[in-house]
């Protein structure tokens, strides 16, 4: 019989399918992290990494983050600062920690209302039912405001309450807008912006759960660090080569070698903390810059 994976190993709760699952294992792979898929269990142990991943509903990983049941999880911010509030109502304990944010699950929890509705400013939604999922931002977000209107918690399919005559207004997710346009629904204000980060519950980890943790981090930030730049690799004239140094997006002291069987160039060698668009390489070209190569990185580790 195969031996069972070590006790002491880092338990990572994500989501169990959707968007963020399939991002939050992108992100495992790309931190060289082997995790089969998930359709036979809901406990996958990684088998070159001392990591375990529970694959469960997103709205259930804040709690198992800080009950203690998991070390860590990946969550979208909406998700995690609802339930928190609502932990906080309740007088439940319980902390996390955000240890990273991460670069996926962009997305923003918004008002909207039905598209032949009239509408001016926010006053408008005084008296009004408020149709939501997270009744707990939405609660926040009007009594900042010093809005008083009725909110009416719906688990899903929010955006069909106002045809059902449940609510006159809704606030639910928007990622592309599609879902609200499908409804005759308008955007009117965002209650919360929220993004994808990874949580650790605030108990004191074992040493080798601690050294674990530590290289996933530094494999998370080289993931990310290398999603967003590009490696250029060109040929410059040495007389030109201050003014194409600047040209570089975001880059840091370059590489400079000599060019074979030419005196007057060098070649340049850098990596660029941003994009480089057509527009880029074409400057450089103007500058006398030749030979331009942009590569994608993999990855990085400084």
């Amino acid at each position: 019989m195969p031996a069972s994976p070590p006790k002491d190993r880092l338990r990572l709760a994500v989501q169990k399918s959707g968007r963020l699952s399939t991002d939050s294992l992108d992100l495992l792979k790309s931190c060289g992290i082997r995790v089969k898929a998930p359709k036979e269990r809901l406990l996958l142990h990684a088998d070159n990494f001392p990591v375990d991943v529970l694959f469960v509903r997103d709205d259930d990983i804040p709690q198992l983050v800080m009950d203690g049941v998991c070390d860590l999880g990946i969550v979208g911010t909406n998700v995690l600062e609802e339930a928190a509030l609502e932990r906080r109502h309740n007088g439940d304990g319980g902390g996390y920690l955000v240890e990273r944010p991460l670069d996926f699950g962009g997305c923003r929890l918004a008002l909207a209302l039905p598209e032949e509705r009239p509408y001016t400013n926010l006053r408008d939604l005084e008296g009004l039912r408020i149709a939501t999922s997270y009744p707990q931002l939405t609660k926040r977000f009007l009594a900042e405001q010093k809005i008083k209107a009725d909110v009416v918690y719906l688990s899903g399919s929010v955006e069909i309450a106002p045809r059902l005559g449940l609510a006159d207004v809704i606030c639910d997710l928007v990622a592309t807008g599609s879902t609200l346009e499908a409804n005759k629904l308008r955007a009117i204000d965002t209650v919360f912006k929220s993004t994808a980060v990874l949580i650790r519950n605030t108990r004191e980890f074992t040493a080798d759960k601690t050294h674990a943790l530590e290289i996933l981090l530094r494999r998370i930030d080289g993931v990310q660090r290398a999603a967003g730049a590009k490696y250029i690799m060109l040929h410059a004239p040495k007389a030109s080569l201050a003014a194409i140094k600047k040209l570089l997006p975001g880059s840091e002291n370059p590489t400079i070698l000599p060019l074979a069987g030419d005196d007057t160039k060098v070649a340049l060698h850098a990596v660029c903390a941003e994009s480089v668009f057509w527009e880029t390489m074409e400057s450089l070209k103007q500058a006398g810059a030749s030979s331009i190569l942009v590569l994608p990185i993999e990855k990085m580790m400084l």
